[in-house]
């Protein structure tokens, strides 16, 4: 049988249909900045087992008006996107983690996050009597095993153990269902990430359980399935989808990306680096956080 990919919470919560409450998952739509935001809880296991997600809470921010360039939408999103994190991170210093690999753009949005985040560490180390009011921020682009020969998971546990991170802010691409999602919403999750799940390559967990610390794990979606895209395009042309035939077929082993990644990469992990980076430094603003980053 035909499984539909997808890392979003969102889109897995619709593939169990229903527009009421599941037992074990709820949903709620709000705004946040004047951006649609969807939050998805799974409350116990057998919700997690429906959702095929661990127990936690998922918020959805859907970014579209950032792609339309609409008057204001780059600092509210990077708000949104603030106002999400901050609530998830405890005191104290905290390492961000851009997972995937930097040579290939639909995975590259990790990296790129960690670029244009603010790192503080060894200033608060170095000369605490001008930056302690900062908190401690360590980034770190952990490559990935076909490139480093090491699993980045253990490059992040070995690096979160040595300084002694309280909490881990992990970036990663993710896939989608629905084309129109790709590099046009952001997930963040209490619940840590699994590198390469996305492409069905599932690595080292990062999680509270690996770690031992908080994971928050902030996810765009890059790439769609081709089997999945099939599928849900006969659909929606009133035919129907055959699992088997689409399963075998020669663009069953496809990922489809958008033709114009390059800048939607380069605008999402813009947004992600400022948004991390103002939940970590609420006392600096935006015009602050483009002078010390650029």
């Amino acid at each position: 049988m035909l499984e539909r990919r997808t890392d979003l919470a969102l889109e897995a919560r619709e593939l169990l249909g229903g527009k009421g409450e599941l037992p074990g998952i709820r949903s709620q739509e709000a705004e946040a900045e004047g951006f649609p935001l969807t939050t998805v809880e799974v409350t116990d296991e057998e919700g997690a087992r429906a959702l095929g997600k661990p127990v936690g809470t998922y918020h959805t921010l859907d970014l579209t008006g950032l792609e339309r360039r609409e008057e204001g939408a780059f600092p509210r999103a990077v708000k949104a996107l603030a106002g999400l994190l901050a609530p998830l991170l405890p005191r104290g210093e905290t390492l961000v983690v851009g997972l995937g690999n930097r040579a290939i753009t639909p995975d590259a949005i990790g990296p790129q996050a960690a670029d244009r985040t603010l790192v503080t560490r060894h200033l608060v180390s170095m000369s605490p009597e001008h930056f302690g009011s900062f908190r401690p921020v360590a980034a770190l682009a952990a490559g990935v095993l076909g490139t480093t020969g090491v699993e980045s998971g253990e490059i992040v546990r070995a690096v979160a153990d040595k300084i002694g991170v309280k909490a881990v802010i992990a970036v990663d691409a993710l896939a989608a269902r629905r084309v129109e999602r790709l590099c046009a919403t952001v997930q963040v999750c209490d619940t840590g990430i699994a590198p390469g799940s996305g492409v069905g390559n599932h690595r080292f967990a990062l999680n509270r359980e690996s770690l031992g610390v908080p994971v928050i794990a902030v996810g765009v979606p890059t790439v769609v399935d081709g089997a999945t895209l099939a599928a849900d395009l006969l659909e929606e042309a009133g035919g129907r989808a055959d699992p088997q035939a689409l399963a075998g077929a020669p663009g069953a082993t496809l990922m489809v990306t958008p033709r114009d990644i390059d800048q939607r990469v380069a605008d999402l992990s813009k947004v992600i680096g400022y948004g991390v980076s103002l939940a970590l430094q609420p006392e600096l603003g935006l015009e602050e956080l483009e002078m010390l980053i650029e």
